[in-house]
């Protein structure tokens, strides 16, 4: 729906409070440290003197490498006051250029390098030829993972209080690899990054790009050189197969909303009814203006993803000299798109409300509707997390063994720094640096873990639920999330301290996996006993036993059961169902049987395996089985 012409004026004012239509609307209160509400949405209190953010000490110490379009210096998310010295392990540099001196490093960037010989004169349009981020993804995805505290911050007076990266007090090395207004990545100067960031000496390395049809195997190199490295799962949801980044090796990042809500209020001009949407809509100048309701034919074009979507539909208002504009959704979850809509009130309603609009337009010739300045919400009234409609889904096209994504993440309406300010953005982009930042605490906490162990705890440790009620995946329509849309669940990074029990995996098994050929029949075999959290069957079509290993991590003398929820239709069986671990005895190895109990061709099925010790560890892994009866027939 646009908003058409003139403004109209009605000597008429309704209150939200009056209208017995509006029951959940609050008035905007200011939340300390909520700016980047997500980093307390996953529990990580900043001036709690308890918990996974104080016990590792903010992350000092540790070095996150940054993999993507560069860094604005300036912003106030990189200081380096009060940071102790550099760690003496960086062997890395800053790498001087265009608009940025080699001493605009400190001690919160601590390396900089960028890669430009591959590149022609076009992707260098409106670009630095330095480490300087000209798009702001980059900075807006370092200040998420590793941004320092800064007071102060909102946008427009939204979600207004403190800035801070998951770990306010970790390093960061930066590898710019993407360029161009459309911040691509090219493998020559990604693959260059790995190197670099293998030798420079990083901890974590974080990824928020990937492409279809493609696997960046420069990452297993890192990993076998003991870094975590995280990437975003990519923004083709909610379609199945349209997961990236799918590398066992690797922790791959869906997107998830978090228990903040803008909401905004639009006042039917007769009177009888008031609806709530959201948007980014602020303070006009003349909150009495009244506008007239046009109604507009979804858009004929071919849209890929929700997010083209949004954006030409925009586009379109606003050419078309609209004085805002309205959008039905199912939850697309992406108000950063409305940015650019500047002081015209674009807002996201739900259908029910376009019902309830049709309506009054049929009995008045001239409908009118007056909106109110968006508002910040935040609390457990506002249900979350819910995967992100764009957030991409398993299983991977490319490698349907492993079971992917890994886990969940915050993702969207994500405050963070872009150049000299804060903005929002959406994506698993911004779900990523999340997990990176959780990654770098577990190692600040547990130096000896490994990168699989790592994985491991924030996979099984994940939740599936809050409050009682099961996570959401939203899409068409909205449903129940399952191990595609958040592999585990949705990360809970205190749990993840001590997870009783770990998946580790022998570097050397991942070997095995990249020299496998896809013709070899022992491939399979290789594929379905790496160590992993998780457990992926794509074709189940006879009685087929897994094998999996477990170290203890947590005390020295623990029983721990397992507990199975099998997938309809399928048998499990877990031999033996009781392990013991004692002084000496830290490794114990079980196999997993799967079988049908009913031959039938269909889709994918899903359950879990978990570990309980009966006290405080329930070590959970997802499972995921396409039972198969004849090769010669598929069920999509």
């Amino acid at each position: 729906m646009l908003f058409y012409g003139s403004s109209y004026h009605v000597n008429a004012s309704f209150e939200c409070t009056e209208l017995p239509e509006v029951r959940s609307i609050k008035p905007s209160r200011v939340h300390p440290l909520h700016t980047t509400h997500s980093q307390d949405f996953l529990g990580l209190d900043y001036t709690k003197p308890t918990g996974l953010l104080h016990d590792a000490k903010y992350g000092d110490g540790i070095i996150i490498g940054i993999i993507d379009s560069g860094i604005w210096p300036e912003s106030a998310s990189f200081s380096d006051h009060g940071l102790s010295p550099i760690p003496s392990k960086w062997k890395g540099q800053c790498q001087a250029g265009e608009a940025f001196r080699s001493n605009q490093c400190n001690r919160k960037i601590i390396g900089a390098r960028w890669y430009d010989k591959h590149l022609s004169a076009e992707d260098l349009k409106g670009e630095y030829r330095s480490a300087r981020d000209a798009h702001g993804h980059g900075t807006h995805v370092a200040s998420t993972a590793a941004g320092t505290l800064v007071p102060n911050i909102s946008f427009r007076g939204l979600a207004a209080g403190y800035a801070r990266g998951a770990v306010p007090c970790a390093r960061l090395a930066v590898y710019k690899a993407c360029w161009g207004l459309g911040a691509s990545c090219h493998d020559a100067g990604i693959i260059k990054a790995f190197d670099d960031a293998i030798h420079d000496g990083v901890d974590v390395l974080s990824l928020s790009i990937g492409k279809s049809g493609d696997e960046f195997f420069s990452s297993f190199h890192a990993v076998k050189n003991g870094i975590t490295v995280i990437f975003a799962a990519g923004n083709e949801g909610p379609a199945p197969r349209t997961v990236t980044n799918a590398s066992p090796w690797v922790i791959t990042v869906a997107s998830a909303t978090i228990d903040r809500a803008f909401p905004t209020v639009i006042t039917l001009a007769n009177g009888t009814s008031s609806i709530v949407g959201q948007s980014l809509f602020y303070q006009p100048k003349d909150n009495n203006n009244w506008y007239e309701i046009h109604h507009s034919s979804p858009l004929s074009v071919s849209i890929t993803s929700p997010l083209g979507y949004v954006s030409l539909a925009v586009k379109a208002a606003m050419e078309a000299g609209a004085k805002g504009i309205i959008i039905a959704t199912y939850g697309l979850d992406i108000l950063d798109f409305f940015e650019k809509c500047g002081a015209m009130p674009c807002i996201f309603v739900d259908f029910d409300a376009v019902g309830q609009i049709n309506s009054s337009g049929d009995e008045n010739t001239t409908l009118l509707v007056k909106i109110a300045p968006a508002h910040t919400w935040v609390g457990g009234e506002v249900l979350a997390p819910k995967i992100s409609t764009f957030s991409s889904r398993g299983p991977s096209p490319l490698l349907p063994q492993f079971l992917k994504p890994d886990v969940a993440a915050p993702g969207s309406n994500i405050l963070a720094a872009v150049k000299d300010s804060y903005k929002f953005q959406s994506g698993t982009s911004m779900a990523c640096p999340h997990v990176s930042g959780v990654a770098a605490l577990l190692k600040a906490l547990h130096p000896d873990w490994s990168p699989a162990i790592i994985k491991s705890a924030l996979v099984t440790t994940a939740s599936n639920d809050r409050y009682g009620l099961p996570i959401l995946a939203n899409g068409l329509p909205q449903k129940i999330a399952y191990p595609f849309d958040y592999g585990g669940g949705f990360i809970d990074p205190n749990k993840a301290t001590d997870p009783g029990l770990a998946y580790d995996v022998d570097p050397k098994d991942y070997d095995l996996v990249v020299n496998c050929e896809s013709a070899n029949s022992s491939c399979e075999s290789i594929f379905q006993n790496l160590n992993l959290p998780s457990i992926a069957i794509p074709n189940l079509t006879a009685p087929t036993t897994v094998l999996r290993t477990v170290t203890n991590v947590g005390q020295t003398d623990a029983v721990y059961k397992a507990v199975v929820q099998c997938p309809p239709g399928v048998q499990i069986l877990v031999e033996p169902s009781v392990l013991q671990f004692k002084q000496g005895k830290k490794k114990q190895s079980f196999k997993v049987t799967f079988s049908m109990t009913h031959k039938v061709q269909g889709s994918y099925l899903f359950g879990s395996l978990a570990w309980c010790d009966g006290a405080a560890h329930y070590v959970r892994i997802p499972i995921a089985v396409r039972p198969v009866v004849s090769e010669n027939y598929a069920d999509l």
